[in-house]
């Protein structure tokens, strides 16, 4: 499985219904694991962005389209990171010439 970090901003929307957020943040975990995806950890932050959740999803399409549902939604804005492991990591450093 691939890891992504997902960096969220609530909208007017989002904002104005902030009481709802636990109940789609639930569906969205229902969604991602519909997908055959998971969240692994989820913050609620202060700063630049409002949420933070690191989660791990089969492929890059799975994640796009994940990113694309909770967008249609109208709660969130969302900007993703892909992750790479620490194994990872070491091993494209290693390979560069």
């Amino acid at each position: 499985m691939t890891t992504y970090i997902m960096l969220a901003n609530w909208t007017d929307n989002g904002a104005r219904n902030v009481k709802d957020s636990p109940t789609r943040l639930d569906a969205a975990k229902k969604a991602l694991g519909g997908m055959g995806g998971e969240f692994k950890s989820f913050f609620m932050t202060m700063g630049e962005y409002d949420l933070v959740a690191v989660y791990e999803a089969p492929d890059d399409a799975v994640a796009a389209r994940f990113c694309l549902q909770l967008a249609m939604q109208g709660s969130i804005r969302t900007r993703t990171l892909k992750a790479f492991p620490e194994a990872a990591y070491r091993e494209i450093v290693r390979s560069v010439s």
